[in-house]
């Protein structure tokens, strides 16, 4: 009798472990669907046409060289030519790279034509195309056609401010080595 009585004391201990696995079970296939919600939702990409960032700062220079040269030497930036490149992480993507353009220009480049500004700012941007016919819509003034080069697309527009503000919409973002 007393082997019968222990089996049972086991079967009924082992019965209760395994009914509340399968209550955590539940516990863990919720948490799981829940998750597979997120996920799926996360997934669908925005296209809305607006601005994502800002890609670049444009200034005007009397001397683009010597102002390289005082950056790196003061601030430590490492420069270029076309002046200094800074990158971040999209901290709802981390392997994404963005870039951020630090340029100075010399004094009196129409780069920022028709504005009379000393800078100009860059600023990246979804669904360009889009985005230029709502601010044609809008009554923006559109300076050019959308231009494509390889590393992406681009277009200039002027503000109330008479700032003239460069548009970019990268083909690809970089992505992060793995």
């Amino acid at each position: 009798m007393k082997s019968r009585s222990s089996i049972f004391s086991v079967v009924f201990v082992f019965s209760t472990i395994l009914s509340g696995c399968k209550s955590t079970n539940k516990t863990i296939n919720k948490m799981d669907d829940q998750n597979n919600k997120t996920t799926s939702v996360a997934l669908v990409k925005d296209t809305t046409p607006k601005v994502t960032g800002v890609g670049g700062i444009f200034f005007f220079s009397d001397n683009p060289k010597e102002a390289n040269e005082w950056y790196s030497k003061n601030l430590g930036l490492t420069t270029t030519e076309w002046g200094s490149s800074f990158e971040s992480r999209d901290i709802n993507n981390p392997d994404e790279i963005k870039t951020l353009q630090w340029t100075p220009f010399k004094n009196g480049s129409d780069y920022f034509a028709p504005s009379k500004k000393e800078f100009m700012i860059n600023y990246t941007v979804q669904n360009i195309e889009a985005l230029v016919e709502k601010l044609n819509e809008n009554g923006v003034t559109v300076l050019d056609t959308i231009a494509t080069y390889d590393y992406g697309k681009f277009v200039h527009i002027m503000d109330p401010e008479g700032n003239k503000i460069e548009l970019w919409e990268p083909v690809n973002e970089i992505k992060a080595a793995e």
